[in-house]
């Protein structure tokens, strides 16, 4: 099934794989979708919505082992204080459900902070906008069609 998100990738001439899952509602974690599609969930980056004080709304894409560092985030995008939208606002604002959110085709283009662990990989997974189907790409593909800036914005899930 062909997303908004695949057809920006097309449009830009940028290689790409879909990969279909079957979705398990109760369970939308990032590990879950990485067993299912047979990566790491280091590997499977999954795409929060935040907002700074400064600079509003953003995208921070994060692997799936590990957790945002609010503060981490808040530097890179130059924000004083980083939080993360309510649940209830992440529809409104970037036209995606939880489990489907993707930077490519947002309702806007806000600005898009990725973890530089995406450059160890030469494959990432990310959500295609729809819950039950990811996109493989680069990472340096990523980037560029979201002009993403890349740094360490995350810390080890629990800490």
């Amino acid at each position: 099934m062909k997303t908004n998100a695949a057809r920006i990738l097309d449009r830009l001439g940028i290689r790409y794989e879909l990969k279909e899952y079957t979705v398990d509602e109760s369970d939308l974690s990032a590990g879950t979708v990485a067993r299912k599609i047979g990566l790491p969930a280091e590997q499977v980056f999954k795409t929060l919505c935040a907002r700074g004080d400064r600079h509003g709304v953003c995208f921070a894409v994060v692997p799936g082992d590990a957790e945002l560092d609010l503060k981490a985030l808040a530097a890179l995008s130059q924000d004083r204080k980083v939080e993360m939208v309510s649940l209830k606002e992440v529809l409104p604002l970037t036209g995606y459900i939880r489990g489907g959110v993707t930077a490519l085709a947002a309702k806007k283009d806000y600005p898009v902070y990725v973890d530089e662990t995406a450059s160890m990989f030469d494959v990432i997974s990310i959500s295609a906008g729809v819950r039950g189907t990811q996109i493989f790409l680069a990472p340096d593909d990523y980037v560029r069609a979201t002009k993403a800036k890349m740094g360490a914005i995350t810390r080890p899930s629990g800490t």
